[in-house]
């Protein structure tokens, strides 16, 4: 049975192998969103509110909202938080089943707490400075949404009956049919009614791709008259990123970067890739980049089991190329198991090992103007390096970064370039270091050099 992650990257990489680098389309063009202001230098947090803790609920993960504040977070994206499907339900009957087979898309899933409970958690982010947005599934429901009382808001199967999303074996859902006027002004209905009702920010919209793009071009105008609002298509194409979203996943860099912890692919890969989204995806969109998520860690491995002795470097570079970092909840705290999808299956917290590493990254990119989001941030160069290891600098006005990975299991030597700066501040296994011509970098480490500009 072909996972429901391990299907989108499939379709990903199906599209992308379609045609070489030179035939593959180019349909470049600049986005018509207006990103919030308080975006250009964000960061995102999942949140995974059933394993988050013992209680699973919105009233303990508040709790917790000091500690990620001081870690420098600036997105919570909770996944969805509306009542599960009972139907068809995966795995077993007595699962807890999918976040994503929504079974009322105004309600509260009662094991996370109430709507109050939610109000608050809102509230009390907004207190912190810190946004909150939630999961949307508007590509299909669970099969006992009441929305099921009208037939013709569903696609149906040959004998009348409603179906799973063609292609997929998603079989505790059904597929909405997005010719149906009425299904798309109750779907329009229901996502204003968690932004007027509970002010929070945005959404992360599921499967963006698989629901028509006018749909969600005419969303986001009638959102943004509530107020400005952040959306983030799990989608890896630009077309979405043109007129309806802010920000779309970097999946292929995703699938490179554990391909580079394998040995099968190399970092020039990388920056093959680098050059074509250059020419593919608007300037002034974001793109998210990420080494785990939901479906990453359930799907296809932990940390440990995915990037081995690297996994720091491919943080460091995930929160520092041209996009916006995501943290999946847990990996502050060296998270080292597959959680559960669909059953009860608590974070071990531990003793919360790479908090200061990650809020390291997280305000360099908050302050550093190099680092921000879309047009926002400043230019890359590459800095040549020996094999094995990745160097480049970033530079917006007087903002500069220079970063280095070394992915070997020896130390590598990597020149650097001039670097003009007084005032400046060095992070990694070379903290404190002055002379910053050459550096010595041990194996699996990371250097960073960044200005400190008021």
């Amino acid at each position: 049975m072909i996972k429901r992650s391990i299907l989108l990257i499939l379709l990903a990489v199906v599209s992308f192998v379609a045609c070489t680098p030179s035939e593959k389309p180019i349909n470049k063009k600049q986005s018509e969103v207006v990103h919030p202001e308080w975006s250009k230098n964000a960061n995102i947090y999942e949140v995974n509110i059933r394993q988050y803790s013992e209680e699973g609920t919105f009233d303990a993960f508040r709790k917790d909202l000091p500690r990620l504040k001081e870690m420098g977070v600036k997105i919570l994206w909770l996944m969805p938080v509306h009542p599960i499907g009972k139907i068809n339900r995966k795995d077993t009957e007595e699962s807890r089943g999918s976040y994503y087979s929504v079974a009322d898309y105004k309600d509260i899933n009662p094991n996370f707490g109430t709507k109050e409970d939610f109000r608050e958690l809102v509230d009390a982010a907004h207190k912190m400075g810190v946004k909150l947005i939630i999961d949307w599934v508007a590509n299909h429901s669970a099969w006992d949404n009441s929305w099921t009382e009208n037939k013709d808001w569903y696609e149906l199967d040959e004998e009348g009956g409603f179906m799973p999303p063609r292609g997929t074996d998603w079989t505790d859902v059904i597929q909405l049919n997005y010719e149906n006027e009425e299904m798309r002004a109750a779907m329009l209905d229901a996502l204003k009614y968690w932004v007027e009702e509970f002010d929070i920010d945005g959404y992360r919209c599921d499967v963006a791709g698989m629901v028509p793009i006018d749909f969600w071009e005419n969303a986001r105008v009638e959102l943004d008259k509530i107020k400005p609002i952040f959306m983030l298509a799990e989608d890896g194409e630009p077309e979405l990123l043109h007129k309806a979203f802010d920000m779309n996943y970097a999946w292929e860099y995703a699938h490179i970067i554990r391909e580079i912890a394998k040995g099968e692919q190399t970092f020039e890969d990388l920056d093959a890739l680098f050059e074509r989204d250059s020419k593919r995806f608007p300037d002034n969109a974001y793109r998210m980049y990420f080494t785990s998520n939901h479906d990453e860690n359930s799907w296809n491995g932990t940390d440990p089991e995915m990037y081995g002795n690297n996994f720091e470097n491919f943080a460091v570079l995930s929160a520092t190329v041209k996009g916006m970092p995501l943290i999946y909840n847990g990996q502050e705290s060296g998270l080292d198991k597959r959680l559960e999808f669909f059953e009860k299956d608590q974070i071990e917290w531990k003793d919360y090992r790479y908090s200061d590493f990650y809020k390291i990254l997280l305000k360099l990119n908050t302050e550093n103007k190099a680092l921000w989001n879309g047009s926002y941030g400043g230019t890359t160069e590459r800095i040549e390096s020996p094999s094995g290891t990745y160097a480049f600098k970033r530079k917006k006005g007087n903002h500069e970064i220079i970063v280095a990975i070394n992915n070997n299991s020896v130390p590598a030597t990597i020149l650097l370039p001039q670097w003009g700066h007084n005032n400046y501040a060095v992070y990694g296994v070379l903290e404190g270091l002055t002379d910053l011509s050459e550096i010595r970098l041990p194996a699996h480490d990371w250097f960073i050099i960044s200005t400190l500009n008021d």
